[in-house]
């Protein structure tokens, strides 16, 4: 139940900064930045839902955090590899 009233409250969070974010939109009219900004909106919420916190958490050393860090980065350049790889493949180059 606590975990369910926890998703409610960040469904809630969700909505209020969207709403204010979407306020300042407004005043952006370059859809590049606004397609991002939306992508990390999504990206958040959808974090905080699988695993209960926010990048504002407190219970992660510095180093733990590079930790996390670096592991994202190798997996963007796996993500990259794969990408050229079919990028040649299809001699899209």
């Amino acid at each position: 139940m606590l975990r369910l009233e926890f998703k409610m409250l960040m469904l809630f969070k969700f909505k209020t900064l969207s709403k204010m974010s979407q306020e300042d939109d407004a005043s952006c009219n370059d859809t590049v930045v606004l397609s991002v900004v939306q992508s990390f909106q999504e990206r958040s919420r959808a974090g905080q839902l699988k695993y209960g916190t926010t990048l504002d958490r407190t219970d992660l050393t510095p180093l733990q955090w590079a930790q996390h860090m670096q592991e994202e980065l190798m997996d963007a350049i796996l993500y990259l590899e794969r990408l050229k790889r079919e990028i040649i493949a299809r001699n899209l180059h």
